[in-house]
């Protein structure tokens, strides 16, 4: 809406001065004030659709003027420094700040309530560890189960999944430079490899959905054979099937017609000026098992290469279905990325967003107490995304049992994202969400994937000063007793008290909780579908 006023009054400006030229100033002063207004007026009276502006013609346009600017007013002037969504003013500054490779301290003391419920915070040590030298080496973790032909030594923090359809080229050029430069990961999203993906050779986790962008066939079904030549290629560390996503969970997608270019449609493999459905479901499986034994033969197509799968938790019986197929079938993913709702850069009607699907922490604690449960946490990795943006966020992750973080709008920061939230409209200012090139040549990779290089640094650093204060060697030490969180004003308990925490084998001996044996017993591995009875 801004840049329409902007532009309608730009061209006004033109016009008055032309008339200036032509008539002198005392004409066109009265014509300038008088005329529009008189227009104006008579046009909100006669219109229909608008009931302010036929009962108060002229002035109802001030509403619909602050309405539009709402969000921007609310951002840099309403808002205070702890206060704001999706990301507060500290958040946005921790990342702005760290990408730019400046002083992120912060003066005075904390903003926050520490008496507040839901305030939380990380036990340290009275005798802390020297700080770990070179962390961004040091903290790496090796993925691939058992027997996996091409493990891959994956970073503690990386980029997750943005596709190049939803962020533009320059964007996608400028987040694999930053990987290249920091050895850390790029997730493609569903929207297949391109060549802005291959351009500075960043890792690049494949990210397979249910299109099967990139490896489909021309009715949409997965084609074995684009896949392969996708995976194999060098650049490509690891494959992600996508299952759902924090930001709409079990929702598909459409790509207008008019946004799919020339090159989107080479990524994707789909026709040019024809509208996209990303379906909600995958047609290549519909079991536990299937789920598995797809799995295992993209595992072999892509040459032995870690390969797993992301969901945003939803319905516990059919997690617990897979857990079930794995015990039964011995087939094994290599990792399991946990997305939560509170994640997603994706638009989303405000229904999904809102109340669709299992925030990190608890969808995270079910993944890992399963894994635990069943013995095999260790041999399938852990990867967690949602809002995790600075190092206490990473580092509750990794104690609930994460074994790597993810972040998008993170890196979305870092290479200019101002939170405009016009993502879905094709109008991001600052050309990161935007397949307009007029927008899109304002975001120069060269420079903002050097602050993609920063963040993560920076970041990952910070991570080894907040272990090193604990008194810990590294992340993976981490455990749930050494974070506490304010349950009430006179009341604290560890996320070790607040989270039932599963012992090794203990699902394999049918002893879940009170609150999960239901969903275990419904569970089946042949069927997403509870048990009958």
């Amino acid at each position: 809406m801004i840049r329409k006023i902007r532009t309608q009054v730009f061209w006004s400006i033109v016009g008055f001065s032309i008339l200036f030229v032509w008539l002198g100033w005392p004409w066109l002063l009265g014509l300038a004030i008088t005329l529009p207004l008189v227009l104006l007026g008579v046009w909100d009276v006669v219109q229909t659709r608008h009931n302010l502006l036929r009962n108060y013609p002229i002035v109802g346009h001030l509403r619909y003027f602050i309405e539009g600017t709402g969000d921007e007013l609310r951002q840099y002037i309403v808002e205070t420094n702890t206060g704001g969504r999706p990301f507060n003013r500290d958040q946005r500054s921790l990342m702005y700040q760290r990408a730019k490779d400046v002083s992120d301290a912060k003066p005075f003391g904390t903003e926050l309530n520490v008496y507040e419920e839901g305030y939380s915070w990380i036990t340290h040590s009275i005798v802390p560890k020297p700080v770990a030298k070179d962390p961004v080496s040091a903290f790496r973790v090796n993925v691939g189960a058992p027997g996996t032909a091409k493990p891959y030594s994956c970073s503690v923090y990386n980029i997750s999944a943005m596709s190049f359809g939803s962020l533009s080229g320059a964007a996608i050029r400028a987040l694999n430079k930053g990987a290249q430069m920091g050895n850390f990961a790029h997730n493609t999203g569903e929207g297949g490899i391109s060549r802005y993906h291959r351009e500075f050779g960043g890792d690049l986790v494949f990210q397979v959905g249910t299109g099967y962008f990139g490896c489909r066939t021309p009715e949409g079904l997965f084609d074995p054979d684009r896949f392969a030549d996708q995976a194999r290629d060098d650049a490509v560390k690891m494959i992600e099937l996508k299952i759902s996503q924090g930001a709409k969970p079990g929702h598909g997608g459409i790509l207008p017609a008019n946004k799919v270019s020339a090159e989107i449609a080479a990524a994707r493999g789909i026709p040019e000026n024809k509208e996209c459905l990303s379906p909600p479901y995958h047609t290549a499986f519909d079991t536990p098992i299937g789920l598995l034994e797809f799995l295992a033969r993209l595992r072999e197509l892509s040459g032995g290469k870690p390969v797993g799968f992301k969901l945003c938790m939803g319905q516990l019986h059919e997690f617990f279905s897979i857990c079930k197929a794995m015990v039964e079938s011995r087939l094994l993913p290599d990792f399991i990325t946990i997305d939560g709702a509170e994640g997603g850069t994706g638009a989303a009607p405000i229904e999904f967003s809102n109340h669709v699907g299992l925030p990190l922490r608890e969808g995270l604690v079910i993944v890992r107490n399963s894994l635990v449960g069943l013995g095999l946490y260790g041999d399938v990795k852990i990867g967690a995304a949602g809002k995790l943006v600075s190092a206490f966020d990473i580092a509750v992750a990794i104690a609930l049992g994460a074994h790597w973080c993810n972040a998008a709008r993170g890196f979305m920061f870092a290479i200019g994202c101002i939170q405009a939230q016009t993502c879905h409209t094709n109008e991001c200012p600052v050309g990161v969400a935007t397949q307009n090139p007029r927008l899109a040549r304002a975001l120069v990779a060269s420079d903002k994937g050097e602050r993609v290089f920063n963040l993560h640094r920076n970041t990952v650093d910070a991570l080894a000063e907040v272990t090193a204060a604990t008194g810990l060697d590294n992340p993976w030490q981490l455990h749930p007793g050494l974070i506490y969180e304010r349950t009430a004003q006179t009341e604290i308990r560890s996320y070790a008290e607040l989270y039932d925490l599963f012992e090794p084998g203990q699902l394999l001996e049918n002893r879940a909780t009170e609150r999960l044996q239901p969903y275990w017993d419904a569970a089946r591995a042949d069927s997403f579908r509870l048990r009958a009875g």
